[in-house]
This record gives C-alpha cells, sequence and structure tokens, in this order.
C-alpha cells in the first residue's frame, strides 16, 4: 500500500509542476504584460517603470523560476487590481467555494445514487427509462439558464430564496442544486450500470442461495463493488464543480474563488489569474489521488497495478 500511494503521490506532484509551468506560460501569451498593465494609451516611461515595478525587466526564465519558487511557498505576489497578496485574497474567498462544491455534490448523490440503484433494480422498464430522460436533460440543461429560471421561481414569484449574497445557508441552496445537475447525470450512470454488473455476478447468485435479504444483497454485497468506480468519478465531478464555481458564482453574485477568478481575468490581473489556476489545478489533482487511494482501500487488486 506504501508503494502504491508513493508511486501516486509522485505522479501527482509531477503533473503539478506541469500546470504550474503551463499557467505561467498562457500569461505571457497575452503580450508584453506590462503594456497591458498600463493600458494602450499609456506613455512609454509608464509602461518602463510598470515593468521595472514588477520586475518584468528580467529575463523570463528567471521570472518563471522566482515565481515557482514562491508560489511552492505560497506567496503568489500582489494582485495587480486589489492591491493586496494574492494569497490574502485566496484565504478569504476560498471557503464560499468549498462549501458550495460540498453543497453540490451532496445533492448529486442523494439524488443520483438512489435513482442509479433504482434504475438497475428495474432495468429496462419505464422506470429505467425515465431515470435515463432524467439524466439526459440534467446533462443538456445549460446551468446558467437553470440558474436564472430557479431564480425567477424561487426567488422573485414565491420569495422563498435569496438569489444573492452568501449570508447564510440559504444563500447556498439554489447554486448548489444548480451545481449539482452537471454531475447527477455521470453518477447516475456509473452506479447504474455498477449495480447491473455486480447484480449479475456470482457472488449475488451464492447470497441468494444462502437466503440473505434482497435488501442485505443490494446495500452490503452488491453496492459495494459497485460503488468503486463511482468514487472516482465523485473526485473528478468535485473537481469539475470547483472549476465550472466561476459561472455560478458569478450569476449568484457569491465571492468565491470563481467569482475572484471572473474579476481577475476582466481586470488582467495576470498574478490572481495563475494562482487561480494553480489552485484548482492543485485541488483537483488531490482529490484524484484520494480516489485513488480510496479505490485502492476498497479493491485491494488495484495496490499491485
Amino acid at each position: 500500500m506504501l508503494l502504491f500511494l508513493a508511486r501516486r503521490t509522485a505522479l501527482a506532484v509531477l503533473v503539478a509542476l506541469t500546470v504550474l509551468t503551463f499557467a505561467f506560460v498562457l500569461t505571457r501569451l497575452a503580450g508584453d504584460l506590462a503594456i497591458v498593465i498600463a493600458g494602450p494609451e499609456a506613455r512609454a516611461e509608464d509602461v518602463e517603470a510598470i515593468r521595472r515595478a514588477y520586475g518584468l525587466d528580467r529575463p523570463v526564465i528567471i521570472q518563471f523560476f522566482d515565481w515557482a519558487l514562491r508560489a511552492v511557498m505560497g506567496d503568489f505576489g500582489e494582485s495587480f487590481f486589489f492591491r493586496e497578496r494574492v494569497s490574502t485574497l485566496i484565504w478569504q474567498r476560498l471557503p464560499i467555494t468549498l462549501t458550495l462544491g460540498m453543497v453540490g455534490l451532496g445533492i448529486a448523490l442523494v439524488v443520483a445514487i438512489p435513482l442509479g440503484i433504482l434504475a438497475a433494480l428495474r432495468e429496462n422498464t419505464w422506470v429505467d427509462r425515465t431515470v435515463g430522460l432524467v439524466a439526459m436533460v440534467g446533462q443538456a440543461l445549460p446551468s446558467f439558464w437553470l440558474a436564472l429560471l430557479l431564480m425567477l421561481f424561487f426567488g422573485l414569484q414565491l420569495g422563498w430564496l435569496p438569489i444573492s449574497g452568501t449570508g447564510s445557508w440559504e444563500h447556498y441552496v439554489m447554486p448548489g442544486i444548480v451545481l449539482s445537475f452537471s454531475a447527477i447525470p455521470a453518477l447516475m450512470r456509473l452506479t447504474r450500470a455498477g449495480m447491473i454488473d455486480a447484480m449479475s455476478s456470482d457472488y449475488i447468485r451464492t447470497a441468494r442461495a444462502k437466503g440473505l435479504s434482497r435488501r442485505s444483497i443490494v446495500l452490503k454485497h452488491a453496492l459495494r463493488n459497485a460503488a468503486m468506480p463511482v468514487v472516482s468519478i465523485t473526485a473528478v465531478q468535485l473537481g469539475f464543480m470547483l472549476g465550472g464555481s466561476i459561472v455560478i458564482e458569478t450569476v449568484f453574485a457569491l465571492h468565491g474563488i470563481g467569482f475572484l477568478a471572473w474579476e481577475s481575468i476582466s481586470k488582467n490581473d495576470f498574478p490572481t489569474v495563475q494562482a487561480v489556476v494553480l489552485l484548482f489545478a492543485v485541488i483537483y489533482i488531490v482529490l484524484t489521488l484520494i480516489a485513488d487511494v480510496a479505490n485502492a482501500v476498497l479493491d485491494p487488486r488495484l495496490r499491485a497495478s
């Protein structure tokens, strides 16, 4: 198990270093950052002053290693737009995004897993087809459009939920529902496929022959083996949710990391953009690593791979 964990951790570190490099390179593709920061109407001496102030007059390779070393230590520099430390901005807004992601994931799991089990137990019936239709509709709905519908109905017409802000748990209900719709179809399909495969296996037939109850067979035996691909996709979907929070947080005016990313991109705040890209990538890598370890715990055969 320790060797398996060491290999996966080393791979995760290599991926993180690759993302670190791309986050730096992509911001440089925008052109001369000093001109971008100063604006097209700035005088040449102002551009040179900005270039010296932010160290943009040094060789690019020196800039990269300086930024990379500081980023590894958690220092992402100062925001061009907010005039604050980027790390401070991230720590202030990260709880909002993490809360939104966990709410969305919780809603997705509560909806998708029971529906996936139900569809598998009623395979090729109207129940199965209805669940498939729900999955198809959920995947086809644009998140911003669904968000606007919920805001109009539950926020404006019924007045049940607030449509913006982060003052209480109620502010996360509608954003969490919208965010969950992106994960429900994949979780539902994997649960259904895993349960169908498990229910037709030899050990389930043996459990039936022993006289175990249907509830015990489904929940204690079949679901355990069907859960392995669901564990992997759950971690991946949480990463997608956190990355996709940019749209949701912008629509609902939740001032989390996603909203910070949108503000930074619109204001050409490159230090903040680099930090947010790196943060989302590291979170995604860590979640994937956790999923690999969880799968290895559930299925010892994976430890030898």
